[in-house]
């Protein structure tokens, strides 16, 4: 059965994320845009290490914790659903409003992804610890680089963008579980 909280709490964590994407546009501007897919993954893959790293040995010597790490993940996946759908360019090419325009669009589609696949598995992830969703999320990294390195081509696999909004999914559950976003 689907908690009715689960789409609620969703939206807090991504709320989470878009006010510090927001604010990171407000500094840098959409800067990411010069970003091919494959350099995306391994922003992924640096910040899935690092929430890795924390949850092993439990000390961080840098002023970041796994929830900011997870939070990451979220933003870079998300710049890697508008990077795959828009490719990446030469310039800093998008307006912040624009920027976050696509934002919200793959927010609510990767939101819409998770509702359903959230209701086939019967919300089966509040069982799971979060150093299972660090390294669900390190797989798909792995996965994605597969691809890439196969010029994006897959025989019967779901291709890099699948792969994103799953590693944007398990980290909003991360951070669920984190405590960032509360049912009420």
């Amino acid at each position: 059965m689907q908690n009715p909280n689960t789409e609620k709490e969703f939206r807090q964590a991504v709320a989470v994320c878009r006010a510090l994407f927001a604010s990171k546009l407000k500094d840098y501007g959409t800067s990411w845009r010069i970003l091919r897919p494959a350099s995306l993954t391994d922003q992924l893959y640096i910040k899935a290490a690092r929430a890795r790293t924390l949850q092993t040995c439990g000390k961080a010597l840098v002023d970041e914790d796994q929830t900011d790490c997870f939070i990451a993940i979220v933003n870079y996946a998300l710049v890697g659903l508008i990077q795959t759908e828009l490719g990446a360019a030469m310039t800093a090419d998008l307006s912040n409003d624009v920027a976050l325009s696509h934002y919200d669009r793959h927010a609510e589609e990767s939101l819409q992804l998770m509702l359903r696949k959230n209701h086939d598995y019967g919300e089966a992830w509040r069982e799971m610890r979060v150093s299972s969703f660090t390294d669900i999320i390190l797989q798909k990294i792995f996965r994605t680089k597969q691809i890439e390195d196969h010029d994006g081509h897959t025989q019967v696999s779901e291709g890099v963008a699948a792969n994103y909004q799953d590693m944007l999914n398990y980290a909003v559950f991360a951070l669920i579980k984190l405590g960032v976003a509360k049912a009420s």
